[in-house]
């Protein structure tokens, strides 16, 4: 009994340091100033209909909530950080869009078997720290001969390496967490969905990221916008030494991934989109 109990309660802390940590910073703004094409690209993909139930797992402000509402979907936007809700809300309300917006862990989602006919989840659920755990409660709300779908980043990409680049500088991730990027991996996810889904379909695509003039205006702007860019930092904020070489680190990262011909910074972020049918 008393190991179920540090389990749960294990479980409840590293959830809120969760939370709190993409809390911080301004992650509904880099959503909105740098992957706003995502979410529509992840709906059209799954081709979510007029009235089809919807849920958006790990929504954050809703960028694929959002177009999926605008699309006639009855939509709810689920996220373990409500604190993302409010900007969603506005830009919801900005684009004539109604939908329910839920506090919701990936992991252990309030919703019946079956409750949904599309399940989607763009850059989100890849952040759960136990992907079977998430990978089956994703098919589990998702009613028979619905369909999933999912865009996440690419080990491989630039926010694949970028997070990498990181991990030596962050807290160690807690004992049976598994990195975001491999939800990037096609053979992961479908090792994860396994034949509790059919006709299953992958590609590869990229977001040109061009509003950076130079590297270190890029690791400024993460530092101050991006929950685990943020949190590395702080990890490592009373030893000048690691800072420099974090701050080295993710500029040479930009450097190395810059395809700009003319002097400005031009970024392509690789992701994977993948779409099945629940069985």
């Amino acid at each position: 009994m008393t190991e179920v109990t540090d389990a749960v309660d294990a479980d409840r802390a590293l959830k809120a340091r969760h939370r709190a940590m993409w809390a911080s910073g301004n992650y509904p703004e880099l959503a909105s100033d740098l992957i706003s094409s995502l979410g529509a690209i992840l709906v059209e993909a799954v081709g979510v209909q007029p009235g089809d139930r919807v849920l958006d797992v790990a929504a954050g402000s809703g960028n694929a909530s959002i177009p999926a509402a605008v699309a006639g979907g009855t939509v709810t936007a689920s996220d373990l950080t409500p604190e993302l809700f409010d900007v969603g809300r506005a830009q919801a309300a900005e684009r004539g869009a109604e939908l329910e917006w839920r506090e919701a862990d990936a992991e252990a989602l309030p919703f019946a078997d079956g409750e949904f006919d599309v399940v989607l989840s763009c850059i989100g659920v890849m952040f759960a720290p136990h992907h079977r755990v998430a990978a089956d409660e994703l098919v589990r709300v998702c009613r028979s001969g619905g369909r999933i779908g999912l865009l996440s980043w690419t080990p491989g990409g630039f926010v694949g390496q970028m997070l990498a680049t990181m991990k030596p500088y962050a807290a160690a991730p807690p004992a049976g967490a598994e990195p975001p990027p491999l939800w990037g991996d096609e053979q992961h996810v479908r090792g994860l969905l396994g034949d509790r889904v059919t006709e299953v379909s992958v590609s590869t695509g990229t977001v040109t990221i061009d509003r950076f003039a130079a590297p270190d205006e890029f690791r400024q702007y993460f530092a101050s916008h991006y929950g685990p860019t943020i949190a590395a930092y702080r990890n490592v904020g009373d030893d000048p030494e690691r800072t420099a070489a974090l701050d080295a680190d993710l500029a040479a990262l930009a450097e190395r991934f810059d395809t700009g011909s003319d002097g400005s910074l031009v970024l392509e972020w690789e992701y994977l989109l993948l779409t099945a049918r629940r069985s």
